[in-house]
């Protein structure tokens, strides 16, 4: 452990438990005052400074947040929305980055390919202030279940167009007849080992009732199928939102004990909030060190336009495309899937894997750092409010149900 030192770490975890107490006393996002509280660390002087790199953010980081996700989503409710969340997901992603793309190839003058990059990172959504919220509020239970699905299949399909692109900018070539077979190898590669790396984890876990046997032995899933596939240059977020569906449905059925499922549950609500707690704490304490010039901005403030722009023509098309069907989004859920498309860790760690070769690194590493801090500030600030100003609370519906006059 020589020249390791702790202290900035625990820290980092005394101010996330502050934090999360202050933020439920108040009501204000957590993701939010976390950023806060890392920009005010980094004025601190001797503050702890950690790194907010590629692989903490894609090897530590981000497996316990996809892999939860995943593992708290009921089967039956996401089999169900699916062809919706697919939509979203697949169209949506090509008309979001379509739309982010050429506006700054025309507008700003950008490549191609450094364009291309930032549109389909940028894509990548992470509800994790909204999903919190929803869940004090009491939101209605079909928008949690399309916000996070939607979000969580997002993730996946912007990590495998990513990584088709950045083999091209390293490149590879950009013929149908290469790009094809990598995305989609890149896409059900991952998922088919996630569903190796799960069954062959649900099989161990139904030999054992320990309740910490099996808490270990998901984490083994977690990791081990987003490694693995990252090192088959396969979709890791795939292979993890994978497992955690696998294990999350077909664990219940006996392979994870009665038992142990509220310890494994528990443990994973303890590590994504630990996972959480570090993404967005780091977010802060590296914005202050972000050297924005007036070009910057600029550039910045056009890339947080487009982004909603490119956003709004994802969700609203598509969405209506089932108007005609039992699988109806209502308008009202529109506006929170638009303006609930908040930016966060996915987004950044794939900004900083963009190849040095390619020109507008510098700014794509720039832009996405700004759009995720006005995500997380302007976006999540406002959900709350949105989302009661909608009347999409539970509560508030069930009020409506009891307030209307009883017909004869």
């Amino acid at each position: 452990m020589d020249g390791i030192s702790l202290a900035p770490i625990g820290l980092l975890l005394l101010v996330a438990c502050l934090i999360a107490m202050i933020s439920r006393k108040i009501g204000l996002p957590y993701s939010a005052g976390l950023v806060a509280a890392g920009l005010l660390i980094a004025l601190v002087p001797e503050g702890p400074q950690l790194p907010l790199s590629r692989d903490l953010i894609f090897n530590v980081l981000l497996p316990p947040l996809v892999f939860e996700a995943a593992l708290q989503l009921p089967w039956k409710e996401f089999r169900r929305e699916l062809p919706v969340t697919l939509t979203l997901a697949l169209i949506g992603v090509g008309l979001a980055a379509a739309v982010v793309a050429a506006g700054l190839h025309y507008g700003l003058a950008w490549s191609w390919i450094g364009a291309s990059l930032f549109a389909v990172l940028i894509a990548a959504t992470d509800p994790v202030a909204v999903i919190a919220a929803f869940k004090e509020m009491n939101a209605d239970k079909r928008l949690c279940m399309l916000v996070e699905s939607e979000s969580l299949l997002n993730d996946g399909v912007v990590a495998v167009a990513f990584a088709v692109l950045v083999a091209v900018a390293g490149g590879a070539s950009a013929s149908i007849g290469s790009v094809v077979p990598a995305f989609l190898w890149t896409l059900f590669g991952g998922a088919l080992i996630g569903a190796i790396v799960s069954g062959l984890i649900l099989l161990l876990a139904g030999r054992t009732n320990d309740h910490l046997v099996e808490i270990t032995l998901t984490t083994l899933a977690a990791y081990g199928s987003f490694l693995i596939a990252e090192r088959l240059h396969a979709s890791g977020v795939l292979a993890s939102l994978t497992a955690g569906l696998i294990i999350g449905n077909f664990g219940s059925m006996g392979a994870i004990s009665d038992s142990g499922r509220p310890h494994v549950l528990s443990a994973w609500e303890f590590f994504a909030f630990l996972a959480n707690s570090f993404v967005f704490l780091l977010i802060g304490i590296q914005l202050v060190g972000v050297p924005i010039s007036r070009l910057g901005w600029l550039t910045a403030t056009a890339a947080i336009l487009l982004v909603l722009v490119g956003r709004a023509v994802a969700v609203y098309p598509l969405a209506n495309l089932f108007r005609p069907t039992k699988l109806k989004v209502p308008f009202a859920f529109q506006n929170v899937l638009f303006w609930g498309g908040l930016r966060g860790a996915l987004a950044l760690a794939l900004a900083l894997t963009v190849p040095v070769s390619v020109p507008e690194r510098g700014a794509i590493i720039l832009c996405a750092f700004v759009v995720v801090a006005f995500s997380v500030f302007v976006q999540g600030l406002t959900m709350p409010w949105l989302v009661e100003r909608l009347g999409l609370t539970r509560s508030r519906a069930s009020r409506k149900v009891a307030a209307a006059p009883v017909r004869p």
